[in-house]
């Protein structure tokens, strides 16, 4: 993952109504939502909704695909992993040995 990508997911999920939607569309699985189901489970106005998946689609973390009428959208697991891995991947990589008085070994 390139930092411009990690950079678009993060910033995707920077406000408490993407963040509540990412985590319903988690939680829901694979088979994703509807719109009216989202709506229903985070209690978020329609057209601000819409504003909300756009940044999740923009950022990666959500896909969507048309069925007849209705778009259903589904979080997009490869890409949330990605980015978990991203910022997780070099945990602890400069921390130091340290003696018990907090001196550096």
């Amino acid at each position: 993952m390139t930092p411009e990508a990690a950079a678009a997911g993060f910033s995707a999920i920077g406000s408490e109504a993407r963040l509540s939607v990412l985590k319903t569309l988690v939680r829901a699985g694979e088979p994703g939502l509807n719109m009216a189901t989202i709506q229903a489970r985070t209690e978020i106005a329609q057209s601000t909704l819409a504003h909300h998946l756009k940044f999740l689609v923009a950022g990666g973390l959500v896909l969507q695909e048309r069925r007849g009428r209705e778009t259903i959208s589904r979080a997009s697991f490869g890409q949330l992993q990605a980015l978990a891995t991203y910022i997780l991947d070099e945990c602890c990589a400069d921390a130091c040995d340290t003696t018990s008085d907090g001196e550096a070994a």
